[in-house]
């Protein structure tokens, strides 16, 4: 007789307790205490959040495992070679056919190429076959450093003065790296001012307040800034890989998983304003009925990112604490740094549609309302014909390709280097200036030549160098470093070294650090896909405590993908 009534205290205390916690964010004073702790945040974090940048690691052989081939070609290559050798290619091109007084300018600019800083040695001038064109290799010591780019363009400046008829084209390692770094300096950048225009847009049409929006946008802001600087001391002190492309990807997640929470807190807010005249006691309940929604949502997204570590690819699993943070940072601010904001503004932020105290709720007849009236009278129909659709769209897939894409298909329009590429193309083997490289043991050396001479593909090879018991063999491709044939035949070269019994060869370049980042990523979404579903799956049933729904929604979920791409 006496278990009921002590459930039921019990559970009137549990509710008590919550509320308490719910209400500690927009407390009469506790609300002050909380601007001031991310006061205190932004002046401490400020400065660590600008040098996540200059922390970007954007080279292709920094994605890649220890375990990758040409990651381990890439060590065994610096005892032949610099450290930070990036060579660019100069192609000089006269369709009539080069004169000599061209052939004096380019032996002229070759001369000059050896006095910039950074240089090393100078290959050349080569001409080509048909005469029309000639090609210097210069050996840039300068890696993927953003100096890189001024290298490039006092290159270029040399190579282009003097006749008009002479055209000079700027390519190769060193002129893509180039380019990448231009592209992702200002990434960051215009991702920031794209996000922030959408977002404000979406705010200004929901709430169709001139003011209310600037709360949200400023807790995004402080949980972006916040968020960054961890990831700059996870970067610097624990080895973290991060490159451009996860920066602006933490922007993105963040201001736009920020302002999805801040939606669902201010939609419950605004109603209880309506319902309560104390403002305090509305934020209080708000949280406690939107809270556990927002923070069950964060807590799937957070598990879902943390999927990525198991990936082999540095960058991807890079990208799986990053956004983690990410979320973490904007979770905490909305349900602490917003609810004070709002309560410390009052109900004038709503103007001019302020909530005043006992009004009738606007959304209860908008037309939002009738739509949901209309699913739940008719709800089969609804959903056997948007999963019809879904399907439907979905089967777009058939057919659909996933793969690396080629240096030119990575931009939207044809940077330097890629026109060089081009006119490089035209005159000499494609691959010249990005060779593949083939190191084993020095006592293989004849055996590893004759194999790497009878790949096809293969247009030219390198005298050998021999140093601390290692050779090393340059092989020219005969076709774009960038293209399926040029890791078709990296794949047939390796196949042949390995085959020598004792070697130990191993096969690197810009090319294999491609295919190897091409593999590593077929891995990692074989893997990684079926694993965040799993875990997505799991937490909806115990958070639903049910088995057919999570199935239902991980259903909804896996259609709306397949759908998107």
């Amino acid at each position: 007789m006496t278990t009921e009534p002590a459930r039921t205290g019990s559970s009137s205390a549990g509710r008590r307790w919550a509320h308490r916690i719910a209400g500690l964010p927009s407390g009469r004073r506790t609300k002050y205490a909380v601007l001031v702790f991310w006061v205190i945040v932004i002046a401490l974090t400020g400065s660590l959040a600008g040098k996540l940048m200059g922390a970007e690691k954007n080279d292709a052989s920094a994605y890649l495992p220890a375990s990758a081939e040409s990651t381990q070609a890439l060590k065994l290559q610096d005892r032949f070679t610099p450290p930070n050798l990036n060579p660019a290619v100069v192609v000089y091109v006269r369709p009539s056919g080069l004169t000599p007084a061209d052939v004096a300018k380019i032996a002229s600019d070759a001369r000059k190429f050896a006095t910039l800083n950074h240089a090393g040695h100078v290959i050349g001038p080569v001409p080509s076959r048909d005469h029309r064109a000639a090609e210097v290799i210069i050996e840039a010591h300068l890696g993927f450093s953003s100096a890189i780019t001024n290298f490039v363009n006092r290159v270029h400046s040399i190579a282009s003065s003097g006749d008009p008829g002479l055209r000079a084209y700027v390519t190769g390692p060193a002129a893509s790296a180039a380019d990448s770094v231009k592209i992702f300096k200002g990434i960051d950048s215009t991702l920031l001012y794209a996000t922030l225009g959408v977002v404000i847009v979406l705010l200004l049409l929901t709430y169709r307040s001139p003011i209310l929006w600037l709360l949200p946008i400023l807790s995004a802001g402080v949980s972006l800034i916040a968020s960054e600087a961890v990831v700059y001391l996870l970067v610097v002190h624990e080895g973290l890989v991060v490159n451009g492309q996860t920066a602006g990807i933490l922007v993105v997640l963040v201001l736009g998983a920020s302002t999805d929470y801040a939606l669902l807190l201010i939609a419950r807010y605004r109603e209880e304003l309506r319902r309560h005249e104390d403002r305090h006691e509305a934020m209080a309940v708000a949280m406690r009925r939107a809270g556990p929604a927002i923070f069950a949502s964060g807590l799937t997204v957070i598990a879902a990112m943390l999927c990525l570590l198991v990936a082999d690819s540095a960058d991807i699993s890079g990208l799986g604490p990053v956004a983690a943070i990410g979320i973490a940072v904007g979770l905490l601010a909305m349900i602490t740094l917003l609810p004070a904001l709002l309560v410390i503004t009052g109900r004038w932020v709503f103007w001019p549609l302020r909530p005043r105290y006992g009004s009738d709720d606007p959304t209860a007849r908008g037309p939002w309302a009738r739509i949901g009236t209309r699913i739940a009278r008719h709800p089969r129909p609804v959903w056997i014909v948007t999963a019809v659709l879904l399907a439907a769209a979905s089967l777009g897939l058939i057919g659909f390709r996933f793969g690396a894409l080629t240096q030119a298909q990575s931009y939207r329009d044809t940077p330097s280097a890629v026109a060089g590429e081009k006119v490089l193309a035209r005159h000499f083997p494609a691959g010249a200036g990005e060779p593949a490289y083939v190191i084993g043991k020095a006592q293989d050396a004849a055996q590893l030549r004759a194999a790497l001479a009878r790949t096809r593909g293969i247009a030219a090879i390198s005298p050998p160098q021999v140093k601390d018991g290692l050779v090393l063999l340059q092989g020219t491709l005969a076709v774009p470093p960038d293209s399926q044939a040029a890791y078709a035949t990296v794949s047939r070269v390796r196949a042949a070294v390995h085959a020598i019994p004792g070697a130990d060869a191993k096969v690197g370049g810009a090319t294999a650090i491609n295919l190897d980042v091409q593999h590593y990523a077929i891995r990692d979404r074989n893997v990684i896909i079926p694993l965040v579903l799993l875990v997505v799956l799991v937490i909806l049933g115990l958070l639903l405590r049910a088995v057919v729904a999570p199935l239902i929604l991980i259903g909804t979920v896996i259609l709306s993908f397949g759908a998107a791409l």
